[in-house]
């Protein structure tokens, strides 16, 4: 099944999406637009050949404490207190469309716009609700933080060489 990803507008039906998370369901639902329009985050997403959303993601704006970083990561960046980073704050999947590998390809498109971008921004960070979730960004590279183990991180220059070696294959 092929899907293609565009941001959210009015014209997407939300009303029938509903994923395992409830809270994210009722945020997709009932608060995204809100937090669009307010430049709080920008919204994705995934619709099949029928136009249905399959599921979708956020990116806004964000930093990263210095200080909260894997001493190894810190000592190649610059003395500042934060670096900038971009926060995917939900990514949900309906689960219609469960197994399909969607998480993934969202997480990667996720990936490819930031690294688009001419914002500057040093990793993408995630917060994850559970175990089951870590292990879900784990698997695709990211890494944890020592003093807050749901939040993690993939430096973006590690994110654009596995698009380069993908895209090789």
């Amino acid at each position: 099944m092929l899907f293609s990803i565009a941001p959210l507008n009015n014209t997407h039906q939300r009303n029938t999406f509903n994923c395992h998370s409830e809270a994210l369901t009722r945020y997709f639902q009932q608060q995204v637009n809100q937090d669009i329009k307010r430049k709080i985050t920008a919204c994705f997403v995934a619709l099949n050949n029928e136009g249905v959303i399959a599921g979708y993601y956020t990116l806004a704006a964000s930093s990263m404490l210095l200080n909260d970083l894997p001493l190894d990561v810190r000592q190649k960046l610059p003395r500042y207190p934060s670096v900038p980073a971009v926060r995917m704050g939900r990514l949900a999947v309906d689960t219609h469309f469960i197994g399909l590998g969607l998480g993934g390809a969202l997480v990667a498109d996720a990936l490819q716009r930031t690294l688009k971008s001419d914002i500057a921004a040093y990793a993408m960070v995630v917060d994850a609700k559970d175990e089951t979730a870590v292990a879900f960004y784990q698997h695709h590279g990211f890494i944890r933080l020592i003093d807050s183990p749901l939040t993690l991180f993939l430096p973006l220059s590690t994110a654009q060489k596995m698009i380069d070696n993908t895209s090789r294959r």
